[in-house]
C-alpha cells in the first residue's frame, strides 16, 4: 500500500502535471487503483519495480505536454527546462563549430557530460565536436511527433550506462503502441510574418501483440524552416540583431563592428580596403564607402568605412529535415519477444556569415614550410608598390573585408542512421534483454565564398602574376571573372562518426527474503566501438584558405560489465546499489552508485543518492592528430590591465576583444571523474498535490579543458600584431593587438556545482468544469565554481560565464517553469511561463564589467543582463474522436530579449533568449486519425 501511495506521487511529478497516464503504460496507470501492479523500468536502473519512484530524482515529460508546448523540436522544448544550462546548443548558434545541430546541457556541465539515449540505448554522436572539442548527441535527429515520453535523470548514472552520464541522462522513448493511420500538419509564423516553419508527419501502426502477436509502427516527419536574418530584426526590435549599439552609448568598436580606424597602425578591416602608409604606419581608407556599407552613420569611424555584421549574418538558419523511424515487435512465444528498430534522419541547414577577410590569422599543424603553425596574413606586405590602388609607391599592408565576393554561407548536411535488433523475454526466472545497435552520423560541410590565400597574395602583391592586379572595394568591378574563379573557393569536408554496441542485461527477484520483500538483482554486459573521422576543411591544413584547421580522429573500444541490486531492507526502507567496470584501450574505470528511499508514512518519502562517474577523453581531445582553434572574448591583460585601456594606443576595444586560441589533442590525457550526491523528499500533503524537493551536488575532477583564454592571453608566446604601445616615446615590445594564442588541453581543474530543485504539482477535479493541472519547477544554482588551481577559482553562478568551455550563454542562479492545463469537454487550454534570473555581466564573479559604454560606465544597467520571462499559450479542440485542431502562441506578450552585448552567439541578445529575438510566434495545425 505504501508503494501504491508513493507511486501516485511520482506519477504526478512524472506527468509534468498533465495526466497520470503520461508514462504511457497501462499497467502503471492502473496501479493507483488496484493491486495488480505492472513492474516498469525507469531510466537509471536496470531493475523493474512496482513503483516508478526511485531514490534518484527523475523528471518525465509526456507526449501531450511536449506537443502542447508549441515548440518545433525536442531540443527547443528541452532547452526551456530549468535543468538545462550553459553549453547547450540552440538552433540559432550557426556561427559555432557544430552549426546545424542541437544539444542539451544538464546542470550547465556541457553537452559532453549529458548522456542522451534513444529507447534506452546510445546513439552515434554528431560528426563534428562542439568548440572543436566536445562530442555530443544531436537532438535534431529525434522525430518529435512519435515521442512517447522523455525521462530526465537528474543525477549521475555511469554505474549503469558508463561514460558521459556525469550530469545526468536524457532518455527519449518513442511510441510503440500505434494502431491505424495518423496524419498531422502545422505551420507557424512570427508577428512580422517571417521565420515561417512548416511541419507534416504521418504515422501508421498495425498489429496487437496480444491477439496478432506482432506490432509494427512507422513514422515519417518533414520539417522546413525559413531563414531569418539579423537585419530583419535590427530594423524593428532596436538592439536585437543590431551590431551598431552607438545609440545605446556603446563605443564604435564592438565585436560585430568593422572598418573603423582605432588609432595609429590599428584598424579593423573594412569594405573599401585600407592601405597602410609604410612611413607613418597610418591607414588610409579607399573611397566608395557609401555604396558598400549599409551603415549610413559613419560618426566615430575616424576616416574608416564602418560596417556591422548584421548587414549579412543570419539570426536563424534555413532548415530542411526528414526523419524516418520504424519499429517492429514480434511475440515469438508467451515468454519471448523480438524487436527491430530502424531510424534515418537527414537535416540540411544554411547559415550566412560575414564576407571573408583578406588579413586573417589562421592556425594549422606545423609543417616544414611553416614550422610555427600559423600565418598572420595581416602582417604580410601584400599590396605591391605598382598596384593601382597603392598611393604610397612602396609595398604596403592592407586591411580588407571582401564584400565584392559576398558573404560566406555555412551549409551543413547531416545524415543519421540507426539500426537496433534484439530479443527480450523471460527464462529460468530471469527477465532479459539483449541486442545489437549500430548507428552513424555523416556530416557534409560546405563553406562558400572562401579565399584562396595564395591567389590573393599574388593578385595583390606580385606584378608578374596573371592575377595581378586585384581591385578592392569600389573598384572591384574591374576584376575579371577569371580572377574570381581562381580566388574564390568553396571549402568542404566530410566527417563521420559510428557506434557499434552489443549489450545484454537480465534481472530477477532472488529467493532472498528481507523484511520488506525479496532482493532484486540485475546483471549486464556491453561491448562497443566508437570511430570518429572529422577532417578539416580542404585547404585549411596549410593555411591556403582563410580558415583555421579543425580536425578530430579517433577509434576506441570499450567493454563493460555491471550489476545492480534493489534491497527492501524494511517495508518502508529501500536500498539500491550498482557498480560498473569499463575497460578502454588505455585505461579502466569502476563507478559505483548507492541510493536510499525511506517512506515512513504513506504520503511522505525521503530519498538520497551517491554516485561516481567519468568521461573518457574524446577524439578531439585525446589524439595528437586532432587540433582546433576556438574563439572567446577576453580582456587583453597587456593592452587593458585592470580593465582600463593602457596608455600609448590601446582603446576600450582591447578590453573586450575576441581572441583565437589553438587547442591540440594529447594522447596522455586521463578521463574526467566525478562524484555526485542528491538528498530530497517527496510529499503528498493533500489530495492531488505532490511536492518534490531535491538538493544536488556534483564535483567533476581531472577536467579536460584548454588553458583559460584570459590566462592564455597573458602568455609571452601569444601572437600579436605589431601596432605596439608607445609610452613616453618608448615602444613596448610585443604589446600589439592580440590575435592568437595557445591553449593546450590538459587535465587540470575541477568544477563543483550545487543547487536545489523544487517540483510542485496539483491536480484539480472541477466537476462539470472538467479537470486542471498546475505545476511549478524551480532550479536554484547555489554555486558553479571552476577551480583552476589552489589559488585560482572562477565562480560562474549568477554571471555571464563560462565563456571558455561553453557557449557563453551565462549561468543564472534561478530558473522557473510554471505550467497550467485545463481540460473541459472537447477543449484543452494550456499555458507555460518560463523565467530565468538576471545575470551579472561579468566573465566570472568579482571580475570587472565585461561590456562598457563609450564613457567607461557599465554597458548594461548595474552591469547586469536583465531577467527574461516568456509566456506560451496553446489550445486544442477535438472536433470528433478522429479530428483535432490545435493552435499556440509562443511569447504571447512579445517580450524583447534583454540586451546582451557580450555574447557571441547572438547579435545584441543571448542565443538562449531566442524567442525574445524572433518575437511573438503563432502556430496552427490539425491532426486526423483513421
Amino acid at each position: 500500500m505504501v508503494e501504491k501511495m508513493m507511486a501516485r506521487s511520482v506519477r504526478l511529478l512524472f506527468a509534468g502535471g498533465m495526466a497520470a497516464a503520461t508514462l504511457g503504460m497501462a499497467g502503471t496507470a492502473a496501479a493507483q487503483d488496484n493491486t495488480n501492479i505492472q513492474r516498469v523500468e525507469i531510466t537509471g536502473s536496470s531493475i523493474k519495480r512496482a513503483t516508478a519512484e526511485t531514490a534518484s530524482p527523475v523528471q518525465v515529460i509526456g507526449r501531450d505536454e511536449l506537443l502542447r508546448s508549441g515548440k518545433g523540436t525536442v531540443a527547443e522544448y528541452l532547452q526551456t527546462l530549468t535543468v538545462d544550462g550553459a553549453g547547450s546548443l540552440p538552433t540559432g548558434f550557426g556561427n559555432g563549430f557544430a552549426a546545424g545541430s542541437t544539444a542539451i546541457s544538464l546542470r550547465g556541465l556541457g553537452a559532453t557530460s549529458t548522456l542522451v539515449l534513444l529507447n534506452g540505448r546510445r546513439m552515434a554522436p554528431f560528426a563534428r565536436a562542439d568548440d572543436g572539442q566536445k562530442s555530443f548527441t544531436d537532438l535534431s535527429t529525434v522525430p518529435m511527433q512519435i515521442v512517447e515520453r522523455i525521462e530526465i535523470l537528474k543525477d549521475g548514472a555511469s554505474s549503469t550506462y558508463g561514460a558521459d552520464a556525469i550530469a545526468g541522462v536524457v532518455n527519449i522513448i518513442l511510441r510503440k503502441d500505434v494502431q491505424g493511420l495518423e496524419l498531422k500538419a502545422d505551420t507557424g509564423w512570427s508577428r512580422y510574418d517571417d521565420a515561417k516553419q512548416n511541419k507534416a508527419s504521418i504515422t501508421y501502426g498495425q498489429g496487437d501483440l496480444d491477439t496478432d502477436r506482432y506490432n509494427w509502427v512507422v513514422n515519417a516527419e518533414y520539417t522546413q524552416s525559413d531563414r531569418l536574418k539579423n537585419s530583419q530584426r535590427s530594423k524593428v526590435r532596436g538592439y536585437i540583431g543590431n551590431g551598431d549599439l552607438r545609440s545605446y552609448g556603446f563605443p564604435i568598436g564592438t565585436q560585430f563592428a568593422g572598418g573603423y580606424v582605432n588609432g595609429t597602425n590599428n584598424v579593423s578591416p573594412g569594405l573599401t580596403g585600407m592601405v597602410r602608409d609604410p612611413v607613418s604606419t597610418n591607414y588610409v581608407t579607399l573611397p566608395g564607402c557609401s555604396t558598400l556599407s549599409a551603415t549610413a552613420d559613419q560618426t566615430g569611424a575616424n576616416g574608416g568605412c564602418l560596417h556591422y555584421a548584421d548587414q549579412w549574418r543570419d539570426m536563424q538558419p534555413e532548415i530542411e529535415s526528414v526523419n524516418l523511424y520504424t519499429k517492429g515487435t514480434f511475440q515469438i512465444n508467451p515468454a519471448t519477444q523480438a524487436y527491430v528498430e530502424v531510424g534515418y534522419s537527414k537535416r540540411s541547414t544554411a547559415f550566412t556569415m560575414t564576407p571573408a577577410s583578406f588579413t586573417t590569422t589562421v592556425a594549422f599543424p606545423p609543417n616544414a614550410q611553416t614550422p610555427q603553425g600559423y600565418i598572420n596574413y595581416g602582417n604580410l606586405n601584400l599590396l605591391a608598390a605598382s598596384h593601382p590602388q597603392n598611393p604610397f609607391g612602396a609595398p604596403a599592408r592592407i586591411r580588407y573585408i571582401a564584400g565584392d565576393i559576398g558573404p560566406s554561407e555555412r551549409n551543413a548536411d547531416n545524415e543519421f542512421r540507426r539500426f537496433v535488433a534484439g530479443i527480450k523475454g523471460s527464462a529460468f526466472g530471469w527477465d532479459y534483454d539483449t541486442g545489437f545497435t549500430y548507428s552513424d552520423s555523416t556530416l557534409d560541410l560546405l563553406y562558400t565564398n572562401m579565399i584562396n590565400m595564395n591567389v590573393m597574395r599574388a593578385a595583390l602583391g606580385d606584378p608578374t602574376s596573371k592575377y595581378f592586379p586585384y581591385y578592392m572595394g569600389a573598384q572591384a568591378s574591374k576584376n575579371p571573372a577569371s580572377l574570381y574563379q581562381a580566388l574564390v573557393v568553396n571549402a568542404g569536408s566530410r566527417s563521420k562518426t559510428s557506434l557499434s554496441v552489443i549489450d545484454f542485461k537480465a534481472s530477477r527477484e532472488l529467493p532472498i527474503a528481507l523484511p520488506g520483500g525479496n532482493l532484486n538483482l540485475a546483471l549486464g554486459a556491453e561491448h562497443r566501438r566508437e570511430k570518429v573521422t572529422n577532417p578539416s576543411l580542404a585547404g585549411s591544413e596549410n593555411g591556403s584558405i582563410n580558415s583555421s584547421y579543425v580536425a578530430a580522429f579517433g577509434d576506441s573500444k570499450v567493454s563493460a560489465i555491471y550489476a545492480e541490486i534493489l534491497a527492501p531492507l524494511l517495508k518502508s526502507l529501500e536500498l539500491s546499489a550498482a557498480v560498473r567496470y569499463d575497460k578502454y584501450d588505455n585505461f579502466n574505470s569502476t563507478t559505483p552508485k548507492v541510493g536510499l528511499k525511506w517512506t515512513p508514512i504513506r504520503s511522505f518519502a525521503l530519498r538520497g543518492t551517491y554516485t561516481e562517474g567519468f568521461r573518457a577523453p574524446g577524439a578531439a581531445e585525446g589524439s595528437a592528430l586532432s587540433q582546433s582553434t576556438g574563439t572567446s572574448t577576453v580582456s587583453d591583460p597587456v593592452r587593458c590591465p585592470g580593465g582600463k585601456p593602457a596608455a600609448g594606443g590601446a582603446t576600450s576595444t582591447d578590453c573586450s576583444i575576441p581572441v583565437a586560441a589553438v587547442k591540440v589533442g594529447d594522447p596522455n590525457l586521463q578521463p574526467e571523474k566525478s562524484k555526485g550526491a542528491t538528498l530530497g523528499m517527496v510529499w503528498d500533503p493533500i489530495d492531488g498535490m505532490s511536492i518534490a524537493l531535491d538538493a544536488w551536488k556534483i564535483k567533476r575532477e581531472n577536467e579536460i579543458n584548454p588553458l583559460p583564454y584570459n590566462e592564455a592571453a597573458a602568455l609571452p608566446t601569444a601572437i600579436r600584431n605589431d601596432n605596439n604601445l608607445v609610452q613616453n616615446g618608448v615602444v613596448i615590445p610585443n604589446s600589439g593587438t592580440l590575435v592568437l594564442t595557445q591553449a593546450p588541453y590538459r587535465n587540470s581543474s575541477y568544477t563543483e556545482v550545487k543547487g536545489v530543485d523544487l517540483d510542485i504539482r496539483q491536480r484539480l477535479r472541477l466537476g462539470d468544469y472538467g479537470r486542471a493541472t498546475l505545476g511549478m519547477v524551480v532550479t536554484h544554482v547555489a554555486s558553479w565554481a571552476r577551480h583552476e588551481s589552489a589559488t585560482t577559482v572562477y565562480q560562474y553562478a549568477g554571471t555571464h560565464g563560462n565563456c571558455d568551455t561553453s557557449n557563453c550563454a551565462g549561468t543564472p542562479k534561478n530558473k522557473v517553469n510554471l505550467s497550467a492545463s485545463w481540460d473541459i469537454g472537447a477543449w484543452n487550454f494550456s499555458g507555460n511561463l518560463n523565467w530565468r534570473d538576471k545575470m551579472q555581466n561579468v566573465l566570472f564573479a568579482g571580475d570587472k564589467c565585461a561590456s562598457t559604454l563609450a564613457n567607461g560606465q557599465p554597458g548594461t544597467t548595474d552591469c547586469e543582463i536583465a531577467s527574461f520571462t516568456t509566456v506560451d499559450l496553446s489550445t486544442r479542440f477535438n472536433v470528433n474522436k478522429n479530428f483535432t485542431l490545435f493552435a499556440s502562441v509562443n511569447n504571447v506578450f512579445d517580450k524583447w530579449a534583454p540586451l546582451d552585448p557580450l555574447t557571441y552567439g547572438g547579435i545584441g541578445y543571448n542565443p538562449m533568449d531566442a524567442s525574445g529575438a524572433i518575437g511573438r510566434y503563432f502556430k496552427v495545425g490539425a491532426s486526423y486519425k483513421f
